[in-house]
């Protein structure tokens, strides 16, 4: 029997929770409808870093979690024939000032090696070295190398797995829903039907769920980066490695002449999606430190999204309490394009009853972003 699923959100969460029902469907298991309206998608705007292995957050489940999501991506960027356009291991580099916390970094990245061969080769560098292997700066400590880490374009790789989930059983609708009083998707005032709906509507995952009587742990944080050219530098085919400077704001550079710096984390700003002069300035501050021949004539354009945030920064994924029915996936924050891809795998497995691992090793009690109010 076909099961109805619908999917509301098409970014990170919901593309790969499309991908892997399309995967999973033997036939004609699953009939899914994305509903996606694009507003203000953090993953639309994001190019972001792939490199979990050197974070020293202490919410071991959330490590898990990015950890096991990096060797998804990978996975996922070759079985799916993703370009490297929209996928690049690329290698990743954090730079320290201090020698004994660039040994840290080091010895804990030797640490995880045993954990997850995704991490690749690890090197110590001089400042010298990064800015060998990063022609672009011209200022920099040292730094460790990752060669595992990765590019993530979130935009092209949303696309790119619904284009293959629609060739299978995805349609796509443009249009924004909501979850009214009972629980199910309603459009333009008409009631649909579904046997499972999952929300990767991130930030908005509040205000899709007000009618029901949920109290929701979620909230928004405005991301704005710049993207600028580098030809006039480097050229248009230099390939180097992400930066994460001590310091400083990320540096992506996409290998085609472009260079991603950014983003910003601005907790009070809400939906907001205008560019704030200010912020823009900063970022390019921030380069300009980083590399004495970027100025303002080099910006391209402004990228803004919305990200979602808990009150502990912690995702948080699964049915609903008292909507068995509805499965969500929220509070990703900036690790989104990260951990959303084992997020939408995980919901996608839990409506094909395929889940054959214990999901609590990536999550606290939804019950602690999401429950019942009595």
């Amino acid at each position: 029997m076909t099961k109805k699923i619908a999917i509301i959100g098409g970014g990170i969460v919901g593309s790969t929770a499309a991908y892997f029902l399309s995967q999973l469907d033997s036939g004609n298991d699953f009939e899914v409808t994305m509903f996606d309206d694009g507003n203000g998608q953090a993953t639309k705007a994001a190019a972001g870093i792939i490199s979990p292995w050197l974070s020293k957050r202490r919410n071991k489940k959330w490590y898990n979690l990015a950890r096991d999501g990096a060797t998804l991506l990978k996975q996922i960027s070759k079985e799916s024939k993703m370009p490297e356009s929209i996928y690049n291991q690329c290698g990743t580099i954090i730079t320290r000032e201090d020698s004994e916390k660039l040994k840290e970094l080091y010895q804990l990245a030797e640490e995880r090696r045993d954990e997850t061969d995704t991490i690749g080769e690890i090197k110590e560098l001089t400042a010298d070295e990064v800015m060998r292997f990063v022609p672009i700066i011209d200022n920099s400590y040292p730094g460790v190398f990752v060669s595992g880490g990765a590019r993530l374009n979130g935009d092209k790789y949303a696309s790119h797995l619904t284009k293959i989930a629609k060739n299978k059983n995805l349609t796509i609708i443009k249009q924004p829903v909501s979850i009214n009083k009972d629980g199910n998707v309603e459009l333009d005032g008409h009631f649909l039907e579904f046997d499972n709906i999952i929300l990767a509507t991130g930030a908005w995952t509040k205000d899709i769920l007000r009618q029901l009587p949920l109290d929701v742990d979620v909230r928004p944080q405005k991301g704005q980066l710049i993207e600028l050219s580098t030809t006039q530098i480097l050229g248009a085919n230099v390939d180097m490695p992400v930066v994460m400077p001590e310091g400083e704001s990320d540096f992506i550079p996409l290998g085609n002449g472009r260079l991603i710096v950014g983003a910003s984390h601005e907790n009070d700003k809400g939906f907001d999606l205008s560019a704030d002069a200010d912020i823009i300035d900063a970022l390019l501050n921030s380069a300009h430190s980083m590399s004495n021949q970027i100025n303002a004539e080099n910006l391209i354009r402004v990228k803004i999204g919305t990200r979602a945030y808990t009150s502990d920064f912690a995702p948080f994924f699964g049915r609903i309490p008292g909507y068995e029915k509805i499965l969500v996936g929220s509070g990703l924050g900036s690790s989104g394009l990260t951990t959303g891809p084992l997020v939408g795998k995980i919901l996608a497995e839990m409506i094909a009853d395929k889940v054959d691992y214990d999901i609590d090793e990536y999550r606290k009690p939804i019950e602690n972003y999401i429950k019942l109010v009595k």
